[in-house]
């Protein structure tokens, strides 16, 4: 199990989509992360651990590697259109009718920042886990976010940033909302992100990972 679950991540750090893909082209006729995601579930694997186990893994190579200015923004688009057709795989496992509905999350990411692909991944586990997902896409400036808020009292906010350059942006957008909203909840994450910057900027909470943000929702909704 632990082999395959590796080949996904190799496949999504690679960009390899699918065996007909000519990308990348060492890897030419092999299986890819469509392939494989679906051999994993059919083998028994958990959809969580092909997210947190081969999924992220795999992303998480991809933005060090780019932060790290070794890969480039088409690299990271092909990688994301991997895991995106592995992740399709997983979307009906992570939907339940029988899931209650928890609250509201408002995600977006933070102005300046076009990446959408760990957004997208957040979004769709904590849908699963019952919460309306409120995504209005990237390069959301701080008016965008406190116009949501508005429109949906109670909700919780989740910013994304995937750049040095748009952390300070992350600062400002979080600023704005506590001056409006001082009681709004405000989760943040992303590949540069710690817990002490978020502690820094005066967000609720940080986290590198989708259960991570999942378990920061089920503890407010105890809390109420």
């Amino acid at each position: 199990m632990d082999k395959l679950l590796e080949q996904i991540a190799n496949c999504v750090e690679r960009g390899k989509i699918n065996a007909k893909s000519p990308f990348p082209p060492d890897m030419k006729g092999q299986d890819g992360a469509d392939e494989l995601a679906r051999k994993a579930l059919d083998s028994g694997i958990s959809p969580q651990d092909v997210l947190s186990k081969a999924l992220m893994v795999g992303m998480m190579r991809v933005s060090e590697k780019f932060r790290d200015k070794r890969i480039f923004v088409p690299d990271v688009l092909i990688a994301a259109k991997a895991m995106s057709v592995a992740m399709e795989h997983l979307k009906p496992h992570f939907k339940s009718a029988a899931v209650r509905h928890r609250g509201t999350i408002v995600m977006g990411t933070v102005v300046g920042d076009l990446h959408d692909i760990g957004k997208k991944l957040v979004g769709m586990v904590v849908g699963g886990a019952g919460w309306d997902v409120v995504d209005l896409g990237t390069d959301v400036s701080p008016e965008k976010f406190i116009k949501a808020i508005e429109e949906h009292p109670n909700c919780v906010v989740g910013l994304s940033s995937l750049l040095t350059t748009t952390m300070m942006n992350m600062e400002r957008t979080v600023r704005q909302i506590k001056a409006a909203h001082p009681v709004t909840k405000i989760i943040v994450g992303g590949a540069p992100l710690t817990q002490s910057f978020a502690d820094e900027i005066g967000a609720d909470a940080y986290s590198p990972d989708p259960q991570g943000a999942v378990e920061f929702l089920n503890r407010i909704v105890a809390s109420n």
